[in-house]
């Protein structure tokens, strides 16, 4: 990142900071012809409202106030599965969601949250911008809803805990650790031995604040903008999975749209997408340092005990088997030989 780069994006993160959190981020002076409603997990302060915000006002201005996207962060419409189903009906128009989190609708969207899958950005980009990519999208919009094209970051994810540091794949037996409501994620970590609990990202706070559940795992821009640090110890560089947010709309009131107004808004989502990869990307390059500050210890990890693990308990191939052959083989294109 060059000089002036950098200083627009910390700038644009000062500014997120002290932000407050708005129930609707984004309203033009005179109604809209069509409104959106755009629901998402995250705090307000997070890279991916903060861009939200310039993406809707991006589509007032060329749309000429024909659109308003309003925005709705910090699960203030609901839970994710809660969301997902008002975005089926079409009470919720756009919603932003974890592929993972999809599988419980789409099975073969969980395709890109294999354990251990994607050694790096470059990697995940080529998958999600490429053929796998692709064909999840294929697979969404066979249903009521549809992807935009470009996936947004969520970031590689890392384990925090309040009682003991994860080194290796045994010191996770018998930890009561969240994970999201999913199918992969909970038999991923009953493989560590771990006592995973499906939690909506809206109670892990509260969760992990009454000792619920001991530890978490999510990147490093979701612990920190979600303050989750303020309630856990120790947080091991596990890099176990990539997790992005598949950008989602109901097929029916999109296409209520004129043409002109959906080009608008999809090359808006799109363009706006690479900007807020690279914000999650320097912030996991960045934050660990305010994280130790704020008094979180951290630990790097032998990532290849992991995956040993996961292979001698059956994981990829039990996987490989609910997914089916072209979903597997699409990602071990990027991922190389899992099994």
């Amino acid at each position: 990142m060059n000089t002036t780069s950098r200083r627009s994006f910390l700038k644009l993160m000062a500014v997120a900071a002290s932000a407050p959190s708005l129930t609707v981020i984004s309203r033009p002076a005179r109604a809209a012809e069509f409104t959106l409603r755009y629901a998402n997990n995250l705090p307000g302060t997070h890279p991916m409202n903060v861009r939200a915000k310039e993406m809707a006002a991006r589509v007032s201005a060329e749309s000429k106030g024909r659109v308003e996207i309003q925005i709705f962060p910090n699960n203030q419409l609901g839970g994710d599965t809660d969301t997902l189903s008002q975005l089926r009906s079409g009470a919720v128009d756009l919603f932003t969601l974890s592929p993972l989190i999809l599988g419980t609708f789409i099975p073969t969207a969980q395709v890109s949250g294999i354990g251990f899958a994607f050694n790096d950005y470059d990697n995940v980009w080529a998958a999600m911008d490429g053929d796998l990519g692709a064909y999840v999208r294929k697979q969404i919009g066979a249903t009521s809803i549809f992807a935009f094209e470009k996936i947004w970051n969520g970031g590689f994810r890392q384990i925090t805990t309040s009682t003991r540091a994860i080194a290796q794949p045994k010191d996770l037996q018998g930890m009561k650790l969240r994970v999201p409501p999913s199918p992969l994620w909970t038999s991923m970590f009953k493989d560590f031995g771990a006592a995973p609990a499906s939690v909506n990202f809206s109670e892990v706070y509260s969760a992990l604040q009454t000792h619920v559940v001991e530890g978490q795992e999510n990147p490093l821009s979701i612990i920190y903008t979600a303050k989750l640090f303020e309630v856990q110890k120790f947080c091991s560089l596990t890099n176990h999975m990539w997790d992005g947010f598949w950008f989602l709309g109901n097929k029916d009131s999109f296409g209520r749209l004129p043409p002109d107004l959906q080009t608008i808004v999809r090359n808006a989502i799109n363009e706006t997408a690479a900007k807020q990869r690279e914000d999650v990307t320097q912030l996991d390059r960045t934050l660990r340092s305010k994280l130790e500050s704020a008094g979180l210890k951290f630990n790097e990890v032998d990532k290849g005990e992991f995956r040993k693990q996961l292979q001698a308990s059956g994981f990829y191939s039990d996987w490989q088997k609910k997914l089916g052959p072209q979903a597997w083989s699409l990602l071990e294109k990027y991922s190389g030989k899992l099994g």
